[in-house]
């Protein structure tokens, strides 16, 4: 049976209409579903019972539930139960600007990246959009609050899951359902040419990030198969194309391993691979994990590759680390009750 959450506000109108009813029903629903934030089809009092009972008959309101939280300083992670029994997990981080989450969109991932946790697990399926929006709805009732940002980062490529995305992001943006503005709203990608291409004509203003962590295509080879079917000069291609369309900067995540992809030399290759491109470079020290051979770059040497793309006149910033002491960082995502 489908999740309520699945339905945008523009297919719940379709489906009251579609078995006889005014299309204003969605309206109700949607108020109910994610101002009041009710667990049951019973609590909605302002609608029939006869349509409660036919609601009840097409649709669950919960469709995965919380096992386990894990808390820090400044980020709680979160183990989630699908209904089938597969599990996902999600990263609260509280920021001086708002609180984000960074949420998975599938089971397991096809990309294989070299340095991912996440990866290690071959992909099982995609996530619904109801299963995407439901990350965020249980995590805002753990901390009582409003999550203000959302970065599609988590478990899974999201571009792997694309028409689920897109459902997702016009169920969070609408006014009366989370409201999240969709510069709000970041997804990351390993570089699905096509999709990059028709995500360029999406009407919303979603920010794009590229995950990138190489100048060349010798080095992304070796970290990232997907290079091998959407090599570096495609890709950048594409990028190009995108920035002309949609006139919007792109972010390049870069991850830097120690004596792989982070020398001076690979610093100045990526200097010369972005010149003249609308965008920023987030540099992310590497989180190791125990699975993974896998250094972290030493602190002169991020500090260094920094400076070099800072003196090169291209945007960039060192993330911030978050929550590597519960392995909620960047890369670390897993499903802990998976014998990975």
């Amino acid at each position: 049976m489908e999740s309520i959450y699945n339905k945008s506000f523009n297919e719940l109108v379709t489906y009251f209409e579609s078995i006889g009813q005014k299309k204003f029903k969605a309206t109700q629903v949607f108020e109910w579903l994610y101002l009041k934030r009710v667990k049951s089809f019973d609590e909605m009092s302002n609608i029939k019972k006869e349509l409660i009972d036919v609601l009840k008959d097409d649709f669950v309101i919960e469709d995965i539930s919380l096992d386990k939280v894990e808390r820090d300083v400044e980020v709680n992670k979160y183990l989630f139960t699908l209904n089938d029994g597969n599990h996902i997990e999600s990263v609260l981080m509280r920021h001086d600007y708002g609180t984000s989450i960074c949420i998975s969109s599938q089971v397991g991932c096809n990309m294989g990246c070299r340095f991912c946790e996440s990866g290690r697990l071959k992909k099982v399926r995609n996530l619904t959009a109801g299963e995407m929006v439901e990350q965020i709805l249980k995590v805002e009732e753990d901390i009582n609050m409003r999550i203000t940002h959302v970065v599609i980062m988590g478990i899974g490529e999201p571009f792997d899951n694309f028409d689920n995305f897109k459902r997702f992001v016009e169920i969070v943006n609408y006014q009366k359902g989370i409201n999240i503005g969709s510069r709000h709203i970041t997804v990351s990608t390993c570089g699905i040419i096509p999709k990059i291409r028709e995500f360029s004509l999406f009407p919303y203003q979603v920010n794009l990030a590229i995950s990138l962590h190489a100048p060349n295509n010798r080095i992304r080879d070796m970290l990232m198969p997907i290079n091998k079917a959407y090599p570096l000069d495609k890709l950048m291609e594409e990028i190009k194309h995108y920035i002309k369309i949609t006139n919007r900067r792109v972010t390049f995540e870069y991850i830097l391993l120690s004596g792989i992809n982070d020398t001076e030399e690979c610093a100045n290759e990526l200097c010369d691979l972005l010149k003249g491109l609308n965008c920023y470079v987030n540099l992310i020290p590497y989180n190791e994990t125990n699975n993974l051979g896998y250094k972290r770059s030493k602190k002169d040497t991020i500090s260094n590759f920094y400076d070099i793309i800072k003196k090169r006149k291209i945007n960039v910033t060192i993330r911030r680390e978050f929550g590597s002491k519960i392995s909620a960082a960047c890369g670390q995502l897993r499903s802990k009750k998976e014998d990975l």
